[in-house]
């Protein structure tokens, strides 16, 4: 686990930011960083006994690392982050900082439920080697989460933050999406750079794109089934849990619609939908593990209450992967 100096440091971070008024480099730096390209998110693995397995992490890592990926996503949903311990997420983001070259992004989910924990979490992230913070919409609440108290949380968020934040909205999992208003309005703040926009709804996501158009701010897909539909109407990447598995496949749809090879980009993406549903709403990690296990990956156990897929399935799982010529 972590060790005192980094508890140490980790804690000297925070006195510092929580001291500014104003934590986040990029309004020093003028510029938001640039997070546009394709990003896996990390899933992370466990030992039987349900340990996390560092070691197993790492080697995915450097099969991964082999990929032209721009980056990793580290503690989003699949990574399982709600079945951490605070000292386990922070943990886990050191290990993969260190596996990964320098110019490998490294985007680390800090969200939180209350906007102090949130805080805390993005320093420390910061701390163990993260890049950008993606932060998830505090959702417990949801009934009172209106635009007023996402932007008042994501604000204070990232005026506190030593690296750039990036909105998340997962309404899959929240049951909250991330209204546009309050996006539009978030999308002026320096140290806000965009947005992964996992709801699967392009007019939304081009809506976005459109009313942010004079913001220096980016909207990342947050699947690879409407990744083509996305680059077309102004996204400009995307955290897609299918490449933990096609990751070469999710990096050539990506190269295909930014030279505008759009019918030969349509015939990937077609192929691509069936596997990405399955991975994603279907079976979940579970079926997101089971393939990595297929493909000469660790994907392994998850944690409880998360269980193994049935023998059955496990069989239209694989019959998602072969009938589209993957398996």
């Amino acid at each position: 686990m972590l060790g005192p100096r980094v508890w140490s440091s980790v804690r000297q971070g925070l006195s510092r930011a929580l001291s500014s008024p104003m934590g986040g480099w990029a309004s020093r730096e003028g510029r938001k960083v640039d997070i546009s390209g394709i990003y896996p998110p990390v899933t992370t693995s466990f030992t039987a006994t349900a340990e996390v397995d560092y070691g197993k992490l790492e080697e995915n890592l450097h099969k991964l690392g082999t990929l032209p990926f721009r980056g990793f996503v580290v503690q989003g949903s699949n990574g399982e982050f709600p079945f951490l311990t605070s000292s386990e997420r922070l943990e886990v983001v050191s290990r993969v900082r260190q596996a990964l070259p320098r110019d490998k992004l490294l985007l680390a989910g800090s969200g939180c439920e209350s906007t102090q924990a949130t805080v805390e979490m993005t320093v420390s992230m910061a701390q163990v080697g993260a890049d950008a913070a993606m932060v998830v919409t505090p959702f417990y609440y949801r009934g009172r989460m209106n635009s007023a108290a996402l932007i008042h949380h994501y604000t204070k968020v990232a005026d506190l933050s030593p690296i750039p934040v990036v909105l998340y909205s997962v309404p899959a999992n929240t049951g909250l999406d991330l209204p546009v208003d309050a996006v539009i309005t978030l999308s002026q703040h320096p140290n806000i750079v965009g947005i992964k926009d996992s709801g699967g709804d392009v007019t939304r996501i081009g809506l976005i794109v459109h009313k942010t158009r004079r913001q220096d701010f980016q909207v990342l897909a947050g699947s690879a089934g409407f990744l083509l539909a996305s680059y077309a109407v102004g996204a400009v990447g995307g955290v897609c849990a299918l490449a933990n598995v096609l990751g070469a496949q999710v990096c050539q749809l990506e190269r295909l619609c930014l030279t505008g090879q759009w019918e030969d980009a349509q015939k990937l993406q077609h192929r691509l939908i069936e596997p990405n549903t399955a991975v994603t709403r279907r079976f979940g990690i579970p079926g997101l593990k089971k393939t990595m296990d297929w493909f000469g990956y660790y994907g392994g156990p998850c944690r409880a209450p998360l269980r193994e897929l049935s023998a059955a399935q496990e069989e239209a799982l694989r019959l998602d992967f072969t009938s589209n010529g993957w398996l």
